[in-house]
């Protein structure tokens, strides 16, 4: 099985703590966020990993090259020059996932006790497109399903936008989490150019294709982009 971390984030949000190390190497309890990611998705039976870089990517790449890590296959897709957004580092590593098989895409500043192993197969059974990860939570943004849980549109209540990629009759918003489980069929509704976010292939996609949520409420989760969030992960990992 296969995975991309995304490694790139500036973490500006996290300063002073990363003004001197990539935001996937601030430390939980002792671990670095990318060694907690790259754990959990070895206990969902992954091997080979493509890892972004971009923010004092040299640090990342050493980190990588631990012992502890000689039991994966990990490779680097350097953003060091441009950082190509969620959509166009996903696209820059697709050679990676040249096998036709689903893969996981994995954010590092994400912690959480979600059962990968479980989501993977519930996405090969479905047949679907994407599985997206996704909670009923407090945010300003969300993804909007119908009422099979296929990807309709999304939503930003912050600024009232809202765009819906096909007709449905009802549809819910769900806040996602940062995980996804992909078939490299998705790589067709990619733009031509460099920089962009995923969600615009997704809501793209959505109009003809399936997109399933995959609904992990009671699952402990949380993004550690601000310092309350870190100290609150600091409080819960590692799990009892």
């Amino acid at each position: 099985m296969k995975a991309m971390v995304f490694a790139a984030g500036l973490g500006t949000r996290l300063r002073p703590l990363t003004n001197d190390r990539p935001k996937a190497l601030v430390e939980v309890n002792g671990k670095p966020l990318l060694q907690i990611a790259l754990e959990r998705l070895r206990l969902a039976g992954v091997r080979q990993v493509i890892v972004n870089v971009h923010y004092l990517a040299e640090q990342i790449i050493r980190f990588l090259e631990q012992p502890q890590f000689a039991d994966l296959h990990i490779a680097i897709s350097d953003e060091s020059d441009l950082l190509l957004d969620t959509g166009g580092g996903l696209k820059k590593a697709s050679w990676f996932f040249a096998d036709g098989q689903p893969f996981i895409l994995y954010n590092a500043d994400v912690v959480t006790n979600l059962d990968l192993e479980s989501m993977y197969a519930a996405h090969l059974r479905s047949g679907a497109l994407a599985t997206l990860a996704v909670r009923d939570r407090p945010s300003s943004r969300f993804f909007l399903f119908d009422e099979q849980q296929r990807l309709c549109g999304w939503q930003n209540t912050g600024t009232g936008q809202q765009r819906l990629s096909r007709e449905v009759t009802s549809f819910y918003p769900l806040a996602f989490s940062g995980v996804h489980v992909i078939s490299p069929t998705f790589f067709e509704y990619m733009p031509d150019e460099a920089v962009f976010s995923i969600l615009e292939s997704y809501l793209r996609a959505a109009a003809t294709e399936t997109i399933l949520a995959w609904r992990h409420d009671a699952d402990i989760w949380i993004d550690v982009g601000k310092p309350e969030e870190l100290a609150r992960a600091q409080e819960l990992y590692p799990w009892a």
